[in-house]
C-alpha cells in the first residue's frame, strides 16, 4: 500500500444481499404490528383511510414515473410509495375524511419525492412534509380526534357506516366519541395554568397499552418500540438515532419537571405520547435524510428530540415531531460536510498511513 501524501488509498468493499425493496418490506413488516392494533382500536374508518393514503401515495409516484417516460410498475415494487403513504397514514386522526388521506399521499410522493428526483434524492422526509402540509391547511381536521372504539365493541361502527364516515365525515350521533389527544389536553390545561398532574385524563399505562385517543401511531408505544428493536436487531436501523432523540425528548423534559411538576409534563409521558416512538424508530432513521456517520446520527436525533420538546411545549402546535424532523432534514448536509468518518488507510488530516498504522 502506498504511503504517499496525495495518493488515493483503496478501502475495503464488502457485499449486502439488503435491497432497498428488502429494506421497505423489513420496515413495513415492523409496523404491522402496531397498524393491525390500530385498526382494533379505532375501527373501519381508520382501516379506509389508511388504504386511501397508501393507495394515493402509490397513485401519485406512478404518475411521475410515467411523467417522466419510465416504467411504473418495477419502480413501485421497490415499496417505498407504500411506505411513504404508510408512515403518513400513522400520522393521521384515524377517522379523518377521504381527502386528507388523498391530499397527503399525493403531496407526499409528488412535491415530497419525485420533485427531487425520486427515490434516494429528496432532501426532507416526504411523509414529513405532507404531515405538517396537511397541519399547517387544515388545523382544525387535523386535530380532530376520536376515543378508541374497539372494533369489537358494540358502539364501533361497522364497515358501511365506517366507509360513510370516511367519506361523509362523522355523523352528528357519532359526536360523543369526540376527544382530546392528551399532547392537545395538556396545552390547554397549560395555557389555562391548571396543574397537569391533577388535570391529566390518561393514565401511564394507558398510554403504553395505546388505548387513547391520538393518530394510529400513537395507538400502543410497546408495539412500535418493538418493531424499532427488531429493525436494529435485523440490522435495518442502528440504535443512535432512537436513543438520541429518545434522550433528547426525556432529558429535558425530566429537568423541567423536576422544577415545576404543575406546569411541565414528565418525561415518560413525553415519551410515551404523540408521534415520539414512531418519529424515533421510523421516521427520523430514513436512510436518505439523515447522516451518514454514527456521530452524525447521535447530532441528528438529539437535535430531533430537543425540538420536538420545544415546540411541544412552547409553540402553539401540541405535537412537535414532524416539524422538528424537517428541521434536522435541513441541517444534514451541514452535518455530513462537518461529520465525516476517516477515510481507511488515511488519518484524520487526510494524510496516508504509514505501513504498519
Amino acid at each position: 500500500m502506498s504511503h504517499a501524501i496525495g495518493i488515493p488509498v483503496t478501502a475495503p468493499h464488502t457485499t449486502t444481499t439488503n435491497s432497498a425493496g428488502r429494506v421497505m418490506a423489513t420496515v413495513m413488516a415492523a409496523l404491522l404490528p402496531a397498524t393491525l392494533f390500530g385498526f382494533w382500536l379505532y375501527g373501519w374508518p381508520a382501516i379506509f383511510l389508511w388504504l386511501i393514503t397508501v393507495g394515493s401515495a402509490a397513485l401519485g409516484e406512478a404518475f411521475c414515473l410515467r411523467l417522466m417516460g419510465r416504467q411504473a410498475a418495477p419502480a413501485l415494487l421497490d415499496g417505498s410509495a407504500v411506505l411513504t403513504g404508510w408512515l403518513l397514514a400513522l400520522t393521521l386522526p384515524p377517522w379523518a375524511p377521504w381527502w386528507i388521506g388523498a391530499f397527503g399521499g399525493l403531496f407526499a410522493t409528488v412535491l415530497g419525492k419525485q420533485v427531487f428526483g425520486g427515490l434516494g434524492q429528496n432532501l426532507f422526509n416526504p411523509a414529513m412534509v405532507a404531515r405538517v402540509a396537511l397541519l399547517i391547511s387544515f388545523p382544525v381536521v387535523m386535530t380532530a380526534w376520536v376515543a378508541p372504539l374497539p372494533i369489537h365493541s358494540a358502539a364501533a361502527p361497522g364497515p358501511i357506516v365506517g366507509l360513510l364516515i370516511t367519506l361523509k365525515g362523522m355523523p352528528p350521533g357519532l359526536d360523543a366519541v369526540a376527544s382530546a389527544s392528551l399532547l392537545g389536553f395538556a396545552k390547554t390545561e397549560m395555557s389555562r395554568g391548571l396543574d397537569l398532574l391533577q388535570s391529566l385524563p390518561q393514565a401511564p399505562a394507558q398510554l403504553w397499552y395505546g388505548s387513547r385517543p391520538g393518530s394510529l401511531g400513537e395507538t400502543a408505544a410497546w408495539l412500535i418500540a418493538a418493531g424499532g428493536v427488531a429493525m436494529m436487531f435485523l440490522r435495518i436501523i442502528t440504535w443512535h438515532i432512537p436513543f438520541a432523540m429518545l434522550a433528547g425528548i426525556a432529558v429535558p423534559a425530566a429537568i423541567f419537571h423536576a422544577v415545576d411538576p404543575a406546569r411541565y409534563l414528565d418525561a415518560g409521558t413525553h415519551l410515551m405520547s404523540g408521534a415520539a416512538m414512531l418519529g424515533a424508530f421510523f421516521i427520523a432513521t430514513d436512510y436518505v435524510t439523515s447522516p451518514n456517520t454514527p456521530k452524525g446520527q447521535l447530532i441528528f436525533g438529539a437535535g430531533c428530540g430537543l425540538l420536538t420538546w420545544v415546540i411541544r411545549t412552547w409553540a402553539g402546535y401540541p405535537e412537535g415531531v414532524a416539524f422538528a424532523v424537517l428541521l434536522m432534514n435541513a441541517v444534514t448536509p451541514i452535518i455530513d460536510a462537518y461529520v465525516k468518518p476517516r477515510i481507511y488507510g488515511r488519518d484524520r488530516k487526510g494524510a496516508a498511513l504509514e505501513p504498519g498504522n
